[in-house]
């Protein structure tokens, strides 16, 4: 008898359907019963695992609760937790998002969590099993590391240790270690059940593939000369397409989608080939697939951007989007809308003192000082992760100029830095609004070092660095006005201009800080 095994995951709702994902255990028909009647379809399956994605269409109203059967069999809802229930994106556009980043999948006793602190996704999944109508988000964004396959928890590493003893022996190595590594992330009960009912859209980061991923051209110079990482990165953006993106793509997007029709043409046949060619065509040509995405939410328009697989990294023409993607993004910039909200893994504003060490660091790299110093600079940027929008100089001050020229609030929700912080520019309506991590703080060292990147004294020699390695200054300035603030936390932004941050403490919501942006 099929059993679920990741699931039930509610993905893109608009205001008149809903998408919902499954893992299952054996080849079936997955039927999702709402309202009243009943939406089916058939798993389709690759590397040995089945999925199915079922879309609810032509709705017309909420759906206060909803069931999953597989081949006749309930399998869904979980005894002892409320009704999952769907809300669909109101007309007029969403009133709240919820948002963070970096979520280490490990367990909650009290050995762990003195590590680790408190999961503060599934503390936000208990608080919403009561809370009103009101403080529900209308959509999760998870913005990067949604899982960590470079730092597997120990449960992954036996899983790892008892199937083989190759390289690399502490990391994910192919689909079938990632197809756990999510397992594990997203079937613990309140998890399970949190993202049964609230919308999620999703992006990648490095950890999902590896630390630094495509930092740089001598980055996957060095990747390619090992043994493993090709059969990595094909089985991490497989894994990545599988569980996170598909959910992404409206329905009529996915109809769209030749992989998608593939995998169901082949009628229960295995599809690891067709999947793997897919993925490794992505990471060799990044212009062969779109992992960026967006949506209308009324009056506001989501865009969702790739900055890590649509990199180009030539050296002395480094970019953070290659040429095909930044056409993309300036179309998406420039459709009507009343504000942005642009989801990028990275922050684009970092604190001024690093943005200047990142300028300073890139010019090196690229030859400013000589080879000596560039083959150092290349070492020191890999070491202490200087790989954001600054460090792509090109593509920030493009950004910057269009964004500078809307006549739009812009809000950019980032993550990756494991702190939370508002900045705002000094031209121009652009938020910085980074909430990082969900689960996996800094340690003290590294929390001091970067509260002092806080101080104008690292504002000065930051702007130093960069004026002697002959970097023109950006097109306007920003500072932080709110944190950093280093705990575990989620964030709210609830439009059009309020945004929370809210942390964990003996498993209960607890606010941070808010703010209003004006």
């Amino acid at each position: 008898m099929p059993a679920l095994v990741v699931g039930p995951m509610l993905r893109h709702v608009d205001s008149h359907s809903a998408s919902i994902w499954v893992e299952t255990a054996e080849p079936c028909t997955v039927a999702v019963e709402a309202g009243g009647r009943a939406y089916r379809s058939p798993t389709f399956t690759v590397h040995g695992h089945h999925y199915a994605i079922v879309d609810l269409v032509e709705l017309t109203q909420d759906i206060p609760s909803y069931s999953v059967t597989l081949d006749g069999e309930r399998v869904w809802p979980l005894a002892g937790r409320p009704p999952s229930r769907i809300r669909l994106m109101p007309e007029s556009g969403a009133r709240r998002l919820a948002f963070g980043s970096c979520r280490t999948s490990v367990p909650h006793d009290p050995a762990t969590v003195r590590v680790h602190g408190e999961d503060v996704l599934r503390s936000y999944g208990r608080r919403l099993y009561e809370a009103p109508d009101e403080e529900w988000p209308d959509l999760l964004l998870l913005i990067g590391d949604q899982v960590y396959a470079d730092a597997p928890s120990q449960d992954i590493l036996a899983f790892i240790r008892a199937r083989r003893d190759t390289a690399p022996q502490d990391e994910i190595a192919d689909f079938e270690e990632y197809a756990e590594l999510y397992r594990q992330a997203w079937t613990e009960p309140d998890i399970q059940w949190l993202l049964s009912t609230v919308p999620t859209a999703m992006i990648f980061d490095d950890h999902d593939l590896r630390d630094d991923w495509n930092t740089s051209q001598p980055w996957r110079e060095q990747m390619a000369r090992t043994t493993w990482w090709q059969r990595r990165v094909v089985a991490g953006l497989g894994a990545y397409w599988v569980y996170q993106h598909l959910g992404n793509l409206s329905p009529a997007e996915r109809a769209a989608d030749p992989l998608m029709r593939t995998l169901l043409d082949l009628d229960g046949r295995d599809g690891a080939a067709e999947l793997d060619a897919f993925a490794e065509k992505a990471d060799a040509e990044p212009s062969s697939n779109r992992w960026s995405y967006s949506r209308e939410l009324g009056g506001a328009r989501l865009i969702m951007v790739d900055t890590r697989c649509a990199r180009q990294l030539t050296p002395g023409d480094r970019r953070m989007l290659d040429p095909d993607e930044w056409a993309w993004l300036e179309e998406q910039l420039a459709a009507p809308a009343e504000r942005l909200i642009i989801g990028s893994s990275i922050p684009f504003l970092l604190p001024e003192g690093v943005h200047g060490v990142q300028n300073w660091n890139e010019a090196l790299a690229d030859g400013k000082w000589g080879s000596r110093v560039r083959e150092w600079s290349e070492r020191f940027r890999q070491a202490i992760d200087l790989e954001h929008w600054a460090a792509f100089r090109r593509s920030f001050e493009d950004l910057a100029r269009l964004l500078v020229r809307t006549d739009k609030p812009v809000m950019i929700l980032s993550g990756d830095v494991h702190y939370s912080y508002l900045a705002r520019t000094n031209r121009g309506q652009i938020f910085q609004i980074v909430c990082s991590p969900i689960r996996n703080p800094l340690s003290r060292l590294l929390r001091w070092a970067n509260v002092v990147t806080q101080f104008s004294v690292a504002t000065l020699v930051g702007g130093l660095l960069a004026r002697l390695a002959g970097v023109r200054r950006p097109p306007f300035r920003w500072r932080i006005t709110k944190g950093p603030f280093f705990q575990n936390a989620i964030a709210t932004l609830t439009l059009p201009d309020e945004v929370s941050w809210y942390e964990s403490r003996n498993d209960t919501l607890r606010r941070i800080d808010s703010v209003r942006l004006r």
